[in-house]
């Protein structure tokens, strides 16, 4: 496919062809991997959550196998330093100079595994870079790759040296996605195949490159999104500013995520317009990690993904 000539049923027939791929290696996880290619088209970057041994890694490698562009993976740890993360500068005793060696960060898709075990100041550099596109070192900038894509993971039920995200961090992600476990006949199907799969994502063909993703990215531009749809997200984003048992709502960022995302499912469909169900269908994971419960929340039972669904039933859907 000629990059200059991609238009919306492009964009639909590679997605379906990237997905189809994925599905050869990853088993009985559609919904994490539409909505990660989703993330990757909008220019956002992916949280990545669930316990191990669900597939985070083999997801994330799988997806750096079928695009044609530089991958990089950084396992985090509590000795891991900022220029481990972004490359340092170094003297060279022949030319009297200082050079500067990159790190792992100029790549164009990083797995940026366990972020929750470094320390804040490493975990500050990855965000950072994530924001701005560039790193920083001895005051001068450097540009990261184009497309530069974060799929950072962690493990929500390892607290003991572990160093949490704060929120005001946590929003620099698009979407946070929740790995769940199998159902039962795709657990079958995981260890029927077991040796036949095990490696077998580092395999894959490519079936994208980068200048495919950002000419999509760019057409992505053309997907209206009418006004009625503008005004459903405004509100959705508005009142989880005012319910009684959020402490901390959603920025404005979040609305932007929103739209963005609604305007890679459509495309994704091969349609050039967005819909409420579209938006409807990433209320959780673009929300669920920017939302501050108030501390009774938990006490009632509820839990975040619970308080969002309450809020979003509390809007009326445009018809």
């Amino acid at each position: 496919m000629e990059t200059q000539t991609i238009d919306i049923k492009g964009i639909g027939e590679l997605s379906n062809r990237v997905l189809s791929t994925l599905e050869t290696v990853v088993v009985g996880q559609q919904e994490p991997l539409r909505l990660l290619w989703a993330t990757l088209l909008t220019g956002g970057h992916v949280l990545l959550e669930g316990v191990p041994g669900l597939g985070k890694t083999l997801i994330v490698r799988a997806l750096g196998a079928v695009i044609d562009a530089p991958f990089a993976r950084i396992q985090f740890t509590p000795d891991l330093m900022p220029a481990d993360v972004t490359g340092t500068k170094i003297f060279d005793a022949q030319t009297g100079r200082f050079s500067f060696k990159r790190g792992p960060l100029f790549t164009s898709l990083l797995l940026a595994d366990e972020v929750n075990r470094t320390p804040p100041k490493t975990q500050a550099a990855l965000l950072e870079a994530m924001e701005e596109g560039r790193v920083t070192v001895d005051g001068d900038g450097m540009p990261l790759p184009e497309p530069f894509f974060v799929v950072a993971t962690q493990n929500p039920m390892e607290y003991e040296g572990t160093y949490p995200l704060p929120e005001a961090q946590l929003d620099r992600f698009t979407v946070k996605l929740t790995v769940d476990y199998p159902g039962e006949e795709e657990e079958v199907a995981v260890l029927k195949g077991h040796r036949m799969t095990e490696g077998r994502e580092a395999s894959l063909p490519p079936q994208v490159t980068t200048h495919e993703v950002l000419a999509c990215r760019r057409r992505l531009e053309d997907v209206r999104a009418e006004e009625f749809v503008i005004r459903y997200i405004t509100s959705l984003v508005r009142a989880t500013r005012h319910h009684p048992q959020v402490m901390l709502g959603a920025s404005p960022r979040a609305g932007i995520s929103l739209l963005s995302l609604g305007r890679a499912l459509a495309a994704m469909d091969g349609r050039n317009y967005v819909t409420p169900d579209d938006i409807k269908s990433v209320i959780k994971p673009v929300l669920r990690h920017r939302l501050v419960p108030k501390p009774d929340v938990e006490l009632e039972g509820l839990n975040s993904d619970e308080l969002i669904e309450e809020i979003a039933r509390s809007i009326p859907v445009p018809r």
